[in-house]
């Protein structure tokens, strides 16, 4: 087993779009995310029912784009709502190295092969694989199971890299999102179903 778990509270919703970007313009007038995160709970800012709800949805949220550059985040505040949908993907990637590692392989390696519809079962298949080496996933239930298999799927139809109909979508990425990815990390530009010449192509 590894020593390195995977986190996988990606269940406590989906992309967080709209909160996300609420989110991020507000922490770019305070500029700290303890502040931040302190008026997001204090005027229930996310509008939820419930304080804990609260609490989890402004942790979840904050979690993700405290991982994204100061160049992404303005990308994230005034870009297109393609940029800003891809700059969420690109946050839950950093946050979930389990999402990461889906995306990279299996939804990539199935783009590159033009085999473009996803399945369930590719899911499972991944899945049982890194539980051989995950003890914490062998540990789950199977409602947990059925439910991060379900968000997960809902975050990448959220974030467009896969249509309602479970099929890939070619990734558009503009100049302006290669820039903030480039300067960041190259890799990134791989979490999306590009080819292998249009991202060398972007790092010419």
């Amino acid at each position: 087993m590894t020593d390195s778990k995977y986190k996988m509270s990606f269940t406590s919703g989906g992309l967080f779009f709209n909160e996300s970007l609420q989110v991020a313009e507000l922490f770019n007038e305070i500029g700290d995310w303890q502040k931040t995160r302190d008026h997001v709970l204090l005027d229930n800012f996310l509008q939820a029912r419930t304080e804990s709800s609260a609490k989890r949805r402004a942790r979840e949220i904050c979690f993700r784009l405290e991982l994204l550059t100061d160049a992404q985040l303005q990308l994230l505040i005034s870009g297109s709502r393609h940029e800003q949908q891809y700059l969420l993907w690109v946050a839950v990637c950093k946050r979930y190295s389990f999402v990461h590692e889906f995306m990279m392989e299996v939804v990539r390696e199935k783009y590159l092969r033009m085999d473009l519809h996803l399945h369930y079962q590719d899911y499972e298949i991944f899945f049982a694989d890194k539980a051989e080496w995950h003890e914490e996933l062998e540990h789950l239930r199977d409602s947990t199971r059925a439910k991060l298999r379900q968000v997960l799927f809902k975050i990448m139809r959220e974030s467009e890299i896969l249509s309602p109909d479970n099929m890939i979508i070619p990734g558009l990425l503009t100049e302006q999102l290669t820039k903030v990815l480039t300067a960041d990390h190259p890799a990134l530009l791989a979490l999306f179903p590009v080819s292998d010449m249009d991202i060398n192509s972007w790092l010419a």
